[in-house]
């Protein structure tokens, strides 16, 4: 009899209800450099240390890097059919430092953004939204319009939305590769345990829409 007890207790710690299925959750990261793991070895890019910090939670994952360096909003928005395979369930959206980077017209990059949103959403797919911060060297106008676009898009079509990717990472050179951009091992590390919660809340919604 304790035997039991014992088995059903252990059989009910572990991940939490509504990931308690037989599939897991499909799930693309569509980025570029940052998310892609640029000078990192595959199983220390952002996605693979997602999926595994989910896994220790009992959340299943099918995770897909779909990171390429160099891309722009634009650049994501013009692969999306191919990068985002069908039977995925949900996309979080990493891009538009290269946009902030070049100087690119926000009004483009929230046209792209907007334009992946929209065909998401026509495909039924869930998206999560990571924002992005513009350097002050374009100065405070281009910030302003810049940095607005992510909240903006979040509120419009009511996503979820981790405000800035590099949040507790970016300008610390202890967490960052040689380049001051792109994040190291630790940087990685840090990136994923600040947006668990929020990637967790978005799968939840996932998760719960399956039944």
């Amino acid at each position: 009899m304790h035997i039991a007890v014992l088995m059903l207790a252990l059989m009910t710690v572990g991940g939490p209800a509504w990931a308690e299925t037989t599939k897991p959750i499909k799930l693309v990261v569509l980025g570029d450099s940052l998310s892609a793991g640029l000078g990192l070895p595959a199983q220390e890019a952002f996605p693979a240390k997602l999926q595994k910090a989910l896994q220790a939670k009992g959340i299943a994952v099918d995770m897909i890097n779909a990171g390429v360096s160099g891309d722009t909003s634009s650049g994501g928005r013009d692969r999306l059919d191919w990068s985002v395979p069908e039977g995925t369930e949900g996309v979080i959206v990493e891009l538009g430092a290269n946009d902030a980077m070049r100087g690119i017209d926000p009004d483009l990059t929230r046209a792209a953004l907007t334009d992946i949103v929209t065909r998401l959403r026509a495909r039924k797919i869930a998206v999560m939204l990571c924002g992005m911060l513009a350097p002050p060297n374009f100065g405070a106008d281009y910030g302003a319009r810049f940095n607005s676009i992510y909240p903006n898009l979040a509120k419009q079509f009511d996503l979820p939305l981790y405000p800035f990717f590099l949040e507790g990472v970016a300008a610390d050179a202890k967490l960052n590769q040689a380049d001051g951009i792109h994040p190291t091992a630790e940087g990685v590390d840090i990136v994923v345990n600040k947006m668990l919660p929020t990637v967790e809340a978005f799968l939840r919604t996932i998760g719960e829409q399956r039944r």
